[in-house]
């Protein structure tokens, strides 16, 4: 089989499941990141076993990460599973908003509240070299990801904690930037959501209870009344539906808060200090 046959089953087999643009992308990710080649029509396939289960699992929704077992975030890929996240572009946006605002500063603290795969800590460490850079989660399958992501992307420079964020906290440790990408979404945003999303990706990393949509941002504040230094900051991602609500708790706390748009011009971000 060639590569141009490869595309012609890809398009027949899920132009039912996918618009025109979004198998070409699925396509090209696959070749590249499951089969390590590059697009050249006339190129044959000599080994293409897994190509049709591959091929069923994106039928039934199943995210193309998942399959080729790694995701691209700002410069490395990270290997990302079940219990973990796909890294989305909009914590890049994030990423890039530390990188600026704190460029001329390399010796930083910096912990992250919900690291998933871990690619937030891991960047910022790339970021500030000499950062002193720690990172919770609740989930210990999340931990043994991001630990892998750490050792193979920064030789694991990175202190890793097991800890659930809506209990009381203590590291005996204080921190200059304290970020998290945490569970916003709604119940009721369900509806909004592709399959791709629901039925593969970990509720526990993504949903809170429509009555307390912000439990996790209190408890962040929580966190930082003990863990920030005086003069660090909080950064996190946020439900763009909810920004002021959002920056309205910060305010009850923190004299700077705002808010920041992602490229798509939604309210996705804040920072308080």
């Amino acid at each position: 089989m060639t590569l141009a046959e490869l595309k012609q089953i890809f398009t027949s087999k899920l132009e039912q499941c996918y618009d025109k643009d979004e198998i070409e992308q699925l396509f090209l990710i696959y070749i590249e990141d499951k089969l390590n080649l590059t697009y050249i029509p006339s190129f044959i396939i000599e080994n293409n076993d897994d190509i049709e289960k591959d091929i069923s699992q994106l039928q039934e929704n199943k995210p193309i990460q998942h399959i080729t077992g790694k995701a691209f975030f700002y410069d490395n890929f990270y290997k990302v599973n079940e219990f973990t996240l796909i890294p989305r572009p909009e914590t890049e946006e994030l990423i890039e908003l530390i990188r600026t605002n704190h460029l001329e500063n390399d010796s930083l603290s910096i912990i992250d509240l919900g690291t998933g795969t871990g690619c937030i800590p891991i960047t910022l460490k790339k970021i500030f070299h000499n950062a002193d850079v720690s990172a919770i989660d609740i989930s210990k399958e999340a931990l043994i990801v991001a630990k892998t992501n750490a050792e193979n992307i920064i030789k694991n420079e990175i202190s890793f904690y097991e800890k659930d964020l809506l209990k009381d906290i203590n590291l005996n440790k204080k921190f200059d930037i304290i970020i998290s990408n945490p569970p916003y979404i709604r119940e009721l945003e369900k509806q909004e959501m592709h399959k791709n999303v629901l039925d593969f990706e970990p509720h526990l990393a993504l949903f809170v209870d429509n009555n307390d949509p912000l439990i996790f941002y209190k408890r962040i504040i929580e966190f930082a009344k003990k863990h920030l230094k005086n003069q660090g900051f909080i950064y996190c991602e946020i439900n763009q539906y909810l920004p002021y609500e959002t920056k309205e708790l910060f305010e009850e706390y923190y004299s700077n808060v705002k808010l920041i748009k992602d490229i798509s011009g939604n309210y996705r971000m804040i920072s308080a200090n």
